[in-house]
């Protein structure tokens, strides 16, 4: 049986929570991830699970998260001169992601998305009131941009994320981050000019 509560003398108990569920996550994908299975891995009280978050979805949201700050991240990406937010949204994109922690961590999102339909409506969420909507928001008086274009820039980065962290591809691993902004950059470019 877990031991009740916070273990004495230990580190932070909700970040060794999250490290659990970040890992069940990528391997066994959101269906094959319980609280329990978490608490167990964590080695916590299932209850100290709820107590931090509010259910699986509450969790997965912490976990695929959406880093601290993203949102001005991603602000700060697009603003500035649209002749080059190309290269800044790439740019951006790998340095969220392009760190070991970060790869793991996109590799239980796009795992839990792929086998979970509320894991899926949760990045939705999040991509759309955040992404799009900053794009959107900040061209809007530079000409409109589609929600297809938009979508489309969507599409770009996270096929790129997909072959250098889940499925590996050999040139995209072995890519210097300025090589691949360098390369594809140009093509997210294309996408935004009205």
């Amino acid at each position: 049986m877990s031991p009740r509560g916070r273990r004495p003398g230990e580190g932070d108990t909700r970040r060794e929570i999250v490290t659990a569920a970040r890992a069940l996550f990528a391997s066994q994908g959101y269906d094959g991830t319980s609280m329990r299975a978490v608490a167990r891995e964590a080695g916590v009280d299932p209850a100290l699970v709820h107590h931090y978050f509010e259910g699986k979805p509450g969790l997965f949201a912490e976990v695929v998260g959406v880093p601290p700050g993203i949102e001005e991240e991603i602000l700060a990406a697009v603003d500035g001169p649209r002749s080059s937010a190309g290269e800044r949204i790439v740019r951006t994109f790998l340095s969220v992601w392009d760190h070991p922690e970060g790869r793991v961590r996109f590799q239980a999102m796009v795992g839990a998305v792929a086998t979970h339909a509320e894991a899926a409506r949760l990045l939705q969420d999040f991509v759309l009131r955040t992404v799009f909507a900053r794009i959107a928001e900040l061209y809007a008086d530079e000409g409109q941009i589609s929600d297809l274009a938009i979508a489309a820039v969507g599409a770009q980065v996270v096929g790129m994320g997909m072959l250098r962290y889940v499925v590996g591809l050999p040139s995209m691993v072995a890519a210097e981050p300025e090589e691949i902004v360098a390369t594809v950059g140009p093509a997210v470019q294309r996408l935004l000019d009205p």
